[in-house]
C-alpha cells in the first residue's frame, strides 16, 4: 500500500484557506477533511496540487478562479418577482435561500437586492471569481475501498441512514421497516 496521492486514495488533509488576505476557513489536524483522489470532490486546482504528495507534507497551493469556483458570472443573478418566492417578504439582503426551478432542479442563492421589482439572487458559488491560497499538510492516505470508489466518495462524507431522525422524531425507521417486511 502506497502512501502516494493519485487516484482512487483517501486522502486526509489539514488546511487554511485565505482569499484577498482573510481567512475563510480552517481544518486542523485534530479534525481533518476527507477526499477521494481523482473523484472531484474538491476544486480542480487544489486536487492537482496534492498529487504526488504524501504523509506529513506540507504545501502552500495558489489556485485561480477557472481551477477552484469559476470566473464570477454575471448572467448567473437573476431579479424574481416577489410573488416567485414565498415569503419574500420576510427576506432580508445577504441571507442564503435555496430556489427551485420549474425542472426541480434545487439551487443555493444569495440576496443581493430587494426592491419593489422583485428580490435579485445571485447563483454565483460565493468564491467565484476569487483566487484561493491553500495552505495544506497531508495527515493520511489510504486505498479507498470497493464502495468508495463505486459511490465517488470516503464514507466520511456519507449522510447517515437515519438523519431524517434529527428532524422528524415521531417517525419510527424500526416501524417503518417491519411494516415493509409485514406486506412482504
Amino acid at each position: 500500500m502506497s502512501d502516494i496521492i493519485g487516484d482512487g486514495k483517501v486522502v486526509s488533509i489539514a488546511y487554511t484557506l485565505t482569499v484577498d488576505g482573510e481567512q475563510i476557513e480552517q481544518v486542523t489536524e485534530a479534525d481533518p477533511v476527507e477526499y477521494l483522489h481523482g473523484a472531484e470532490n474538491i476544486v480542480p486546482g487544489l486536487e492537482q496540487a496534492l498529487a504526488g504528495h504524501q504523509v506529513g507534507d506540507h504545501i502552500s497551493v495558489t489556485v485561480p478562479p477557472e481551477e477552484g469556483y469559476g470566473d464570477y458570472d454575471e448572467e448567473d443573478v437573476e431579479v424574481y418577482p416577489h410573488d416567485a418566492l414565498p415569503d419574500s417578504d420576510q427576506l432580508e439582503v445577504g441571507m442564503i435561500i435555496v430556489v427551485e426551478d420549474d425542472s426541480g432542479f434545487i439551487s443555493e442563492a444569495l440576496v443581493t437586492a430587494i426592491d419593489e421589482k422583485g428580490v435579485t439572487l445571485d447563483f454565483n458559488p460565493p468564491l467565484a471569481g476569487s483566487t484561493l491560497l491553500f495552505d495544506v499538510r497531508v495527515i493520511e492516505v489510504r486505498d479507498a475501498d470497493e464502495e468508495e470508489l463505486e459511490q465517488g466518495i470516503p464514507h466520511s462524507l456519507e449522510l447517515e441512514d437515519d438523519f431524517d431522525d434529527e428532524f422528524d422524531d415521531e417517525f419510527d425507521d424500526e416501524e417503518f421497516e417491519d411494516d415493509d417486511e409485514d406486506e412482504a
